[in-house]
């Protein structure tokens, strides 16, 4: 996929067509600094220009150009926001998006294989790997894993399409 899923629409906000927006981003206001933005819902897909972001309390809000009327804002929600993947800024080495993690095989120390990657968690404590069984696992056990570098993450090797992990099979 060429694109990636920032956040979405969750409604209007106010009479001047501004929309409130779900941000998967991190920090939340960072989903700002995209534009254009790719919006698709269904079959429906349209982009926007983002005129301005900004916070409102503990939501975001934001103008795109063309959407000047509640109605029209109102039109946009349920719609999901993304961007082209060559947007996102390059990484330090090390770093990695959750997306480049799901799909991911799942091994640990002793060779085990647990599955791979359907999604990332985010729990405020650390990030958590949620591992799916896959034909080559040690069982059909779904694991939930903590991304802890070092402790428990000891190596994603993308290129061989695996992360070692320090875990053991009856966590």
């Amino acid at each position: 996929m060429s694109e990636i899923r920032l956040g979405s629409i969750t409604g209007s906000h106010g009479i001047k067509g501004w929309i409130k927006i779900y941000s998967y981003t991190d920090p939340v206001e960072a989903i700002f600094d995209y534009s254009p933005w790719i919006l698709r819902k269904g079959e429906s897909e349209q982009r926007v220009e983002v005129n301005k972001g900004q916070t409102h309390g503990k939501k975001l809000i934001a103008s795109v150009l063309g959407v000047e009327s509640r109605s029209r804002a109102d039109e946009l929600t349920g719609y999901e926001i993304h961007v082209p993947r060559a947007a996102l800024p390059e990484l330090e080495e090390g770093d990695f998006y959750w997306f480049q993690l799901v799909g991911l095989g799942v091994v640990n120390r002793e060779g085990q294989c647990y599955g791979e990657v359907s999604h990332m968690v985010e729990t405020g404590a650390n990030d958590v790997m949620a591992v799916t069984p896959t034909e080559e696992s040690i069982d059909n056990k779904e694991r939930l894993i903590p991304y802890v570098e070092e402790r428990v993450v000891l190596k994603v090797d993308r290129e061989a399409g695996t992360i070692l992990v320090d875990w053991q099979a009856d966590f």
